[in-house]
């Protein structure tokens, strides 16, 4: 018998309000072993026995396992900490102040990643009361550094190999319901190397009438940065393409039956008016998955302030990162950015990592993808649409196989959408979202109480 899902849909919204009270950006290290307070009892009162793990200088990670019927381990991975909620001023509510207007949820960290870990939390209660244990046994991992590329994940996961082993993974969830009505279920993520270019050519700023004969740090930064990419986003580092790899034929027949949706989505949320090389369809679709890619996320230089000030800027930085695809290493992609600099005349410019990630993910074919999309179709009747590789970047993924060798996916029980604005001020969810991310995670709980051990 299914449960009441008004009430768990209730107790997701509570779980997600209290969540998203606690300020947990990790950029600026706030509040962080508080809201690993906060979390460690969310999994106790649900029956998890739980402990802290923690990288050495890093935040606790929140690990819990409960035992179900079945001896099918599935481990569940999340984070608590947000992005920072700059610039404030575009917040048409406080980001730590959970607000409901027009059936959405307003506020950091309610698409990413609060919101599933509360649909995880809620559901799991609901199995817990309705048979006094789980179809199969969890194991459940609870993160602080997700939006600084997770730098201490990797440690945690090689000491604590042998809590974590499982048969699957889930990882941070793919869009519960997409505009068209279908779940999505995403195969893997790009890889990331972050950097910041600074460069300093005086001692001092000066007066702008010295252009004529001084350097500006401004307009060498931009040069160094126009030698990186070319106006249609192709990346004029050499060497930067060796080895990237094409799409399989069952990749290409997953995009081809995607549907314009997640496009469609992307384009009215952020007004983006034409495409790079004005690619459409399943050849935008194809460049999300597949393309690597150069990106300047930030630029400062001199005066930001009202009016005019004419000055002449003496330093100058800038913060690029760049999304990689499986054999793009980013040790080796941060080498040849060096030598570019060098080659074209920018040896001056300081390069200083600021994150790195592997790109990583689950083929098509596996037998754990296989059953999630079943059970999404099911449970949403609708088609699912796969996607090979999420455009952005879940650096625990490379981690996990390399120490466990554990499939894993991003399913449709994360209730957040391409018009979140995640990372944006006013990050939201719709509240019917909310609903079938429950829907699903309740299924899928159900059906892998029934897997077994050699599917894995």
């Amino acid at each position: 018998m299914e449960p009441d899902f008004a009430r768990v849909e209730d107790e997701a919204l509570r779980i997600l309000e209290t969540l998203c009270r606690q300020p947990s950006v990790s950029a600026e290290a706030r509040a962080l072993d508080e809201t690993a307070e906060v979390v460690d009892e969310f999994l106790s009162d649900a029956g998890f026995e739980t402990q802290r793990l923690r990288g050495e200088g890093g935040p606790a990670a929140v690990y819990g396992e409960r035992e179900g019927r079945s001896e099918y381990t599935l481990l569940l991975y999340n984070h608590y900490d947000v992005q920072p909620v700059d610039p404030l001023d575009l917040w048409q509510s406080p980001p730590f102040e959970p607000t409901i207007r027009d059936g959405k949820l307003f506020g950091r960290g309610t698409a990413d990643n609060k919101g599933e870990l509360a649909v995880r939390l809620a559901v799991i209660r609901a199995l817990r009361e309705q048979d006094d244990e789980l179809p199969c046994r969890v194991r459940w991992i609870i993160e602080g550094e997700e939006e600084v590329l997770s730098p201490h994940f990797d440690e945690i996961v090689r000491v604590n190999a042998d809590l974590l082993r499982a048969d699957a993974c889930l990882w941070e969830g793919a869009p519960a319901r997409l505009t068209d009505g279908r779940p999505s279920v995403g195969l893997g993520f790009k890889g990331a190397l972050s950097v910041r270019l600074e460069v300093r050519v005086m001692d001092s700023d000066s007066h702008s009438a010295l252009a004529a004969v001084a350097p500006s740090a401004s307009w060498r930064l931009i040069h160094a940065l126009a030698s990186l990419r070319a106006r249609d986003g192709h990346v004029l580092i050499p060497g930067f393409y060796d080895g990237v790899q094409s799409p399989t034929r069952a990749e290409e027949e997953a995009i081809a039956e995607q549907g314009d949706a997640m496009e469609e989505q992307a384009r009215a949320t952020h007004g983006i008016r034409a495409s790079l090389d004005n690619v459409m369809g399943a050849a935008y679709r194809e460049r999300i998955s597949f393309a690597p890619t150069a990106n300047v996320a930030g630029i400062h230089g001199g005066y930001d302030g009202p009016g005019m000030k004419t000055v002449l800027v003496a330093a100058a930085r800038a913060w690029v990162d760049f999304r990689l695809v499986p054999d793009q290493h980013p040790e080796r992609i941060l080498e040849l950015l060096r030598r570019h600099l060098e080659r074209e005349g920018f040896g001056d410019v300081e390069v200083s990592v600021l994150g790195t990630c592997e790109a990583a993910g689950t083929p098509i074919e596996h037998p754990f993808v296989r059953r999630v999309i079943r059970v999404a179709e099911e449970a949403s009747g609708e088609p699912a649409a796969v996607v090979p590789r999420i455009g952005g970047s879940l650096p625990i993924i490379a981690s996990l196989e390399r120490h466990l060798g554990v499939p894993g996916l991003s399913a449709p029980d994360n209730p957040f959408s391409f018009g979140s604005l995640v990372h944006a001020p006013n990050e939201h969810i719709h509240l019917d979202d909310l609903r079938a991310a429950i829907r699903f995670a309740y299924a899928l709980f159900h059906d892998l109480g029934t897997a077994q051990r050699e599917e894995a």
